[in-house]
């Protein structure tokens, strides 16, 4: 009997470190999306007039151009890299926000309008990684193909968040009500995941999806101006304040690679 080697993932093990530092990653790309974008360019909406577009565009290339690069590397890569992988992360995160208010604000989607298109390219990209690979498991992410189907649905999902995140925020829940309604929904994922036998592949992805909007409406919340309900903290500083407990949760708490698979 021949004996299978079991290849190693190329992407960290889903554990509570794994989904702190996606949290903090999510609210880092709002911070940091919102200062280059909006801060450096200027926000600029349809109403600003044909100049008005270039601030959201400019940042989702600069962002864009940054995530292509990472992302490169990072498929290239012959083992696990904890510091390129979340790098690849945050700039994948960063690049949601600029384009998700390209096309919700600059290009005159809107929130639902935006929200349906990108979700619907989540669900593509899933099922287009499922047909060709016959799993979408993030333990199954130990080689070229997959990695490169998974940045493509994290990037969409990303996008997704932003755009459902300010979807909600905007409404009657302001930005702390929808933080808390983002928080429970992954509080229910939690106690299905803990209490079940629901499809592990399944809460995962919802898991990852939904943090994105929590991560975008606690961004806004310390961003924004006072007067439309959030703190109005520098935005520069809330970046390099959430960069700065990334880093150490990367230092001071060990991660390893998903298991991959036979």
């Amino acid at each position: 009997m021949v004996e299978t080697k079991r290849l190693v993932g190329k992407v960290p093990a889903v554990t509570l470190t794994f989904w702190v530092i996606k949290i903090l990653a999510t609210t880092l790309g709002e911070t940091g999306g919102d200062a280059v974008s909006m801060s450096w360019l200027g926000e600029t909406t349809p109403e600003a007039g044909s100049g008005g577009v270039n601030g959201y565009l400019v940042g989702t290339t600069i962002f864009g151009v940054l995530l292509v690069g990472l992302a490169t590397f990072q498929v290239r890569a012959r083992r696990f890299n904890l510091w390129l992988y979340w790098a690849t992360i945050i700039a994948s995160t960063t690049a949601g926000t600029t384009l998700a208010d390209f096309a919700t604000r600059s290009i005159g989607l809107g929130y639902p309008g935006g929200s349906i298109l990108l979700l619907g390219l989540v669900l593509l990209s899933l099922v287009t990684w499922h047909r060709s690979l016959g799993t979408i498991d993030v333990n199954a992410v130990d080689n070229p193909r997959a990695e490169t189907f998974y940045w493509i649905t994290i990037t969409c999902s990303q996008t997704l968040g932003t755009a459902l995140g300010d979807w909600v925020a905007d409404g009657p829940l302001g930005y702390t009500g929808a933080a808390l309604l983002f928080g429970a929904a992954l509080g229910i994922l939690a106690l299905l995941y803990l209490g079940t036998r629901v499809s592990r592949v399944f809460l995962f992805w919802s898991a990852f999806i939904l943090t994105r909007p929590l991560g975008a409406t606690v961004g806004d919340f310390l961003d924004k101006p006072v007067a439309k309900g959030g703190l109005d903290f520098s935005r520069p500083l809330a970046t390099a304040t959430l960069s700065l407990a990334i880093v150490l949760l990367i230092l001071l708490i060990p991660q390893r690679a998903g298991r991959g698979h036979h």
